[in-house]
This record gives structure tokens, C-alpha cells and sequence, in this order.
């Protein structure tokens, strides 16, 4: 994570990125609940039971605090800060490769977490994470976090793939079929950094660092890999019920995912595990963060410190096959997740995950890199064929 600390920095003295970032003030203490709160989200982050009766971490919350909840899904990092900057938003779960982007756009604003009890209670790795903490100012409370796994499927897999050469690269699977055409690769800008994770391992003359800063020469590398995937892709995937859908009935066997579609998959007793392989992997660590000019910001506060609550926590890393940022809702009992769970989930492995990031100029590892626009419009170039 020393890495993540020096792009914290560069992209701080890059954008201007300062402790008062934020365009509103710090709530000094909280105040009644103004009867509801409006959250961007990640699918399945936010649960009231309507999915499955035994997930419902919303209808709860609302009956203790007058507190509606109204939850505006997102697929992607791109579609969150897009809607943050829209606005009529309170709170917004992002992940690091667009919460940097939200402190810089001044689209959220700094929290007081002497008004979050539970704060103490949060995984000592994430308190002062670089993608929510800006000069000793946090943005935000972290929420879940995991790795990006590769998914497969078992019946086309006699034994775990050890490699993500097998969504990058074409071959014949031990079902004795071609892998192109039946892998999937994430339908987002941020998938440049899989690449490039894949070239530091195979490629180390190359001098990646870190899979978000990348020079001219290791970009063109990753873009390459890039293309030579789109050769292999069947689809490219952002909505998670698709992609659920597309390894049941459209004959996928392997792509990059998240717990999430695992759990779901293999709940319906589909063939489906998943595997962090040789090369490591990207990941995610979301952080509820609260927009600048949030209409509802002592309901905002209220659900960050129920975000907090250790059953919570414990619940949806059953839910989304997550690592909670409460270490104790592994252990505790007060929900459904055990510590054989956790360590299921990815919770020994936090160092072998390089959590998401956003690209910039002027990095820490080699000075200059390439930026994130760059990364959006050639990654789209890339699906298009080109």
C-alpha cells in the first residue's frame, strides 16, 4: 500500500486537492433526520429484503430513524461520479478509482468522524486509506472491500486456472473447446490496470510498478494485451445480473468478476468458483462518501454509522462475498459471517490485492504516466475494434 500512499499524494499536488476540498463544512454535531437519504450504490451493496428476505439491512434502519432509504443503482465508477456531479444525491459507495476524482471535482465533501461512533471500530488498514484520506482528511467511511477474481466455470476447468491467461490469452480449455468467444472482460476504463497487473508478472522488463501508473511504452504494452483479449471477448460485461445470466444460459466459462456473482452463481447451484491466480489481482475498497451539497446530512451521517454496525457489516459480507471494514463482524456472532468465511473472501490477502486507484500525470513511481482521460477513450477504441 505504499504505493496507493504516493499517488495519494502526487494526485493531492497534481489537482489541487486540498483538506478543503469539499465545498460545504463539516457538521459540528448531528441534528433530526430530515426523513430521507439518497444513495448511488453498487448492486447489491444496499439490500431491504426483496432479493432474498434473509439480507434487509435498510427497513430496520428506516423504522429507528424516520430515515427513507432511496438507493439509485450503478454499474460502473464512471456511471457514479457521472451521477455524483449531476447531483440530488446524498451518499455514494465508490470505489478508489473514482473517490480520488469525487475529493478533486469538489463532488464530496470532508466527513467529521467524531459524529461516527463506531469509527473505532473500523479495520486499522483502511482508516487512513489513500483513496478516501487527503492530507489527514477523510472523505468518507470505508465500507466493504475485495478482490477482482477470475470466475470460472468447472465443467469447463477440470482443475482451478492458475493464471488470468485464460481471458487473455486464446487456448484450448480442458473441455476440449477454444476459450474464444466464451470469456468476458470488464466494460470499463479501469480494466487497463488488469493488463497491465497481468504484464508486471509476465513482462517485468517492462518496470511496472503499479498497475495505475503507467508510462508511454507500458501503456502501449497493456493496450496491446488489450486488443489481443477483444480477439477472445464474447461480451463485454458491467451489469452483474447480465453476467450472471450470460454464464448460465450463453455458455461463458471464465472472466474476470466479483464475489458477488459468484455467491449468486453458486447459490443456484450452478458450476461456478473462482480463484485469485499466480499474477494477484485488482480489487476494490468502496467508501460511503457524502456529496458536497448532500440535502439530507444528518440522515447521511445516521446510515454511515449504521454501515458500521457490526451485523451490518457481517450480513452483507455473507451477501456480496465482501471482506467487511469491521474486522469484528468476522467474528463476533452478531451476523451471519464466520472467520472461515472471511478468509474465504479474501481477508488474509489484502496485500496481494492492488485496489483500484485513478490514473494520473504525475505519479509517484516513474514521474510521469499516463492519465485516466487518456485511459476512457482508449479503452473505448479498444471494444470498438480499433
Amino acid at each position: 500500500m505504499k504505493t496507493g500512499l504516493g499517488s495519494c499524494a502526487a494526485f493531492a499536488l497534481a489537482t489541487g486537492v486540498a483538506a478543503t476540498a469539499g465545498a460545504a463544512d463539516m457538521l459540528d454535531k448531528l441534528g433530526a433526520g430530515e426523513g430521507q437519504v439518497n444513495i448511488v450504490a453498487w448492486p447489491g451493496y444496499i439490500e431491504r429484503g426483496e432479493t432474498d428476505k434473509n439480507f434487509d439491512w435498510v427497513s430496520k434502519f428506516e423504522a429507528a430513524t424516520g430515515c427513507q432509504v432511496k438507493v439509485k443503482t450503478a454499474n460502473t465508477s464512471d456511471e457514479m461520479v457521472a451521477l455524483m456531479n449531476e447531483g440530488g444525491f446524498d451518499l455514494v459507495t465508490a470505489s478508489g478509482d473514482a473517490s480520488l476524482r469525487l475529493i478533486a471535482g469538489k463532488r464530496v465533501q470532508p466527513i467529521n468522524i467524531e459524529l461516527i461512533p463506531s469509527w473505532n471500530t473500523v479495520d486499522d488498514r483502511l482508516k487512513n486509506a489513500p483513496w478516501h484520506t487527503v492530507d489527514g482528511v477523510h472523505y468518507g467511511t470505508p465500507y466493504m472491500w475485495g478482490p477482482n477474481v477470475l470466475m470460472y466455470n468447472t465443467t469447463a476447468f477440470k482443475e482451478a486456472p492458475t493464471s488470468w491467461n485464460v481471458v487473455f490469452e486464446e487456448m484450448t480449455l480442458s473441455d476440449g473447446a477454444t476459450n474464444k468467444g466464451r470469456v468476458q472482460a470488464y466494460d470499463g476504463p479501469i480494466h487497463v490496470a488488469d493488463a497491465a497487473n497481468y504484464l508486471m508478472f509476465h513482462q517485468p522488463e517492462l518496470g511496472i510498478k503499479s498497475p495505475y501508473e503507467l508510462n508511454e511504452d507500458q501503456y502501449k504494452a497493456a493496450l496491446d494485451l488489450l486488443r489481443q483479449q477483444r480477439q477472445l471477448v464474447g461480451r463485454y460485461w458491467h451489469d452483474a445480473f447480465i453476467q450472471i445470466d450470460d454464464f448460465k444460459n450463453e455458455g461463458v466459462v471464465a472472466s474476470g468478476s466479483w464475489p458477488f456473482q459468484v455467491n449468486l452463481l453458486a447459490g443456484d447451484k450452478q458450476p461456478i468458483a473462482s480463484v485469485i491466480p499466480q499474477e494477484g489481482a485488482t480489487g476494490w475498497a468502496d467508501t460511503t462518501m457524502m456529496h458536497t451539497d448532500a440535502e439530507n446530512p444528518n440522515c447521511a451521517y445516521m446510515w454511515m454509522e449504521h454501515t458500521l454496525s457490526s451485523n451490518l457489516q457481517s450480513d452483507l459480507s455473507v451477501w456480496f462475498g465482501a471482506n467487511p471494514s469491521v474486522p469484528a463482524a468476522c467474528t463476533d456472532g452478531r451476523g451471519m459471517q464466520t472467520a472461515e468465511g472471511c478468509t474465504t473472501n479474501g481477508m488474509d490477502d489484502f496485500e496481494r490485492i492492488k485496489f483500484w486507484q485513478t490514473p494520473v500525470s504525475k505519479c509517484a513511481s516513474q514521474g510521469e504516466c499516463v492519465p485516466y482521460y487518456r485511459w476512457v477513450s482508449d479503452y473505448i477504441g479498444v471494444i470498438g475494434g480499433r
